[in-house]
């Protein structure tokens, strides 16, 4: 049996700098719904540009999941 370590590092590293994209992006749509609200809540605003990154942001989560579900299926 032939193990070919630079395929499995390149995974490996592969799947770790997408987890990484997808975690920053889940969090920094969670800090945009923070500010939306913070806005809201001061009278300042709608914050609809704050709603706006977060939704870019779960859509990005969410397509990241389901190309990686088609991976999978495939």
């Amino acid at each position: 049996m032939h193990i070919n370590w630079s395929a499995l590092a390149d995974t490996a590293g592969v799947s770790f700098v997408v987890t990484v994209a997808v975690v920053a992006a889940f969090a920094l749509g969670v800090l945009a719904l923070g500010r939306r609200e913070a806005a809201v809540e001061a009278g300042s605003g709608r914050g609809t540009a704050a709603l706006a990154s977060a939704g870019v942001c779960f859509a990005a989560c969410a397509a990241a999941v389901g190309y990686g579900l088609t991976l999978i299926a495939g």
